[in-house]
């Protein structure tokens, strides 16, 4: 199949899962034979040093975006004006600097994303759809990332003539905080957006679940696909660790939970069984996540324990090998329910077990794996229960970790999802051309 493959970018400041999971899927689909265009949208894709690059321009540059929606002048300048903002360094700047932008702002551009032709990033969507017209071979199939895209499939299908999937991952958590009337309006607008979709792709069981009441979707139009993991860096089996160590893999913020982390570390090492345990902290941060995170500084410098604790600077995929293979035990004790958790996958491989709040798609995942435990959610003790008896009780952590990494050697194989997926599109493509 020749796929176009949207994937709007949050740049290279913090892991986000989203992203991971599309250059990994697309990696593996090319692997398998199909041709994919990557094309990204608002900032660059930073891809692993082993991924093919393919030289496709960046659409809907950030930068640009924001000036169109802030003024009617930008909405009229022409290309080459456009370019200079659309430079990769400019962009990559720009997107560490995610607090720039007000609440307010962010729900009227979503409006304006959603109403596709009819919004304020108008010129940004012809030149997409005109650049893809323009291409020597026509996909047979276009792949949304996100459903926050869905203002751009309406004129993908009509002008292309193609049928356009969408993947489906936590975009919830990012809806539902806008402020009114933006939340309710955009849930509306996606509810009647849904129709130009000819497929939709969840991550879990439970989030197909939710996007189905959300969207108001019957349940044949919703597939469930899990994102898999590239596992060739995995097949070195290491041993756990000396020192009780825990680990955080995610982006470095209050929704990730990682002062909730932090505030339990403290207390487990005040338990004289755990006084010599470590935390390591990988996954990055935005701008906006500095005050944060100097709060957390703080507050382990005035425990007396910030010498235990090592903030990680990479996180690309062989430092996340890298790390993984490090601790006792991961978590990332979420503060709303998620779509999937990449990060569990990444650590079960190492045959590292989670503990992880039991609400979204953990107890979906913990079943599929039994790599780890759940506890109630926001309830810090019996996090620290959780913790405490897989650091202590080494034997039961090992065969948490070991029979978590023959499941996701199993079930969580990237090609495996590539494979999954290729056989929708084809189905879509064959129910498309029957009209």
């Amino acid at each position: 199949m020749r796929v176009v493959q949207v994937i709007p970018s949050v740049g290279d400041s913090f892991y986000c899962e989203n992203c991971l999971r599309d250059v990994g899927l697309v990696s593996a689909l090319r692997k398998q034979g199909h041709e994919v265009l990557m094309l990204p949208m608002y900032l660059p894709v930073d891809l692993d040093e082993d991924e093919p690059s393919v030289q496709t321009p960046i659409f809907f540059g950030g930068i640009n975006v924001y000036l169109q929606q802030k003024s009617a002048f930008f909405r009229k300048t022409p290309r080459w004006i456009d370019r200079l903002f659309d430079s990769p360094a400019l962009l990559r700047w720009v997107g560490r600097k995610s607090n720039m932008t007000r609440a307010s702002d962010l729900g009227r551009m979503t409006i304006s994303m959603l109403q596709g032709r009819e919004g304020r990033q108008a010129k940004e969507l012809n030149r997409l759809v005109n650049w893809l017209g323009a291409q020597d071979n026509k996909p047979d199939v276009v792949l949304l990332s996100n459903v926050l895209l869905a203002g751009l499939a309406g004129s993908i299908r009509k002008t292309l003539g193609v049928p356009v999937l969408c993947m489906l991952q936590d975009e919830d958590g990012f809806l539902d905080v806008l402020t009114e009337p933006y939340s309710t309006r955009s849930w509306e607008m996606l509810t009647q957006l849904a129709g130009d979709i000819d497929a939709f792709i969840a991550v879990s069981s439970y989030y197909a679940d939710v996007m189905r009441h959300r969207l108001q979707l019957v349940a044949d139009r919703v597939h469930v696909v899990y994102p898999g993991i590239s596992l060739g860096g995995y097949r070195r089996v290491q041993g756990a660790p000396e020192v009780p160590t825990i680990g955080f893999l995610s982006r470095m913020c209050f929704n990730k939970g990682l002062d909730t982390l932090v505030d339990t570390f403290i207390n487990l090492k005040r338990n004289d069984k755990l006084s010599n345990a470590q935390l390591r902290i990988a996954g990055g941060r935005t701008a906006g996540d500095r005050d944060f995170i100097n709060q957390i500084r703080q507050k382990l410098g005035d425990s007396g324990f910030i010498d235990d604790v090592e903030f990680l600077q990479d996180f690309d995929n062989n430092a996340r090998i890298d790390f993984v293979r490090t601790l006792s035990v991961l978590s990332v004790p979420e503060r709303q329910p998620v779509a999937c958790g990449l990060y569990v996958l990444e650590a079960l491989a190492a045959g590292v077990p989670v503990v992880e709040p039991a609400r979204g798609a953990f107890p979906e995942l913990l079943e599929m794996t039994g790599g780890g435990v759940l506890y109630e959610p926001d309830n810090t003790s019996a996090l620290s229960a959780a913790l405490e008896k897989l650091l202590l009780d080494r034997d039961y952590a090992r065969q948490l970790g070991q029979q978590a990494r023959e499941a996701v050697f199993a079930k969580f194989d990237v090609d495996q999802t590539a494979a999954k997926i290729a056989r929708i599109c084809d189905g879509v493509i064959q129910q498309f051309q029957r009209g």
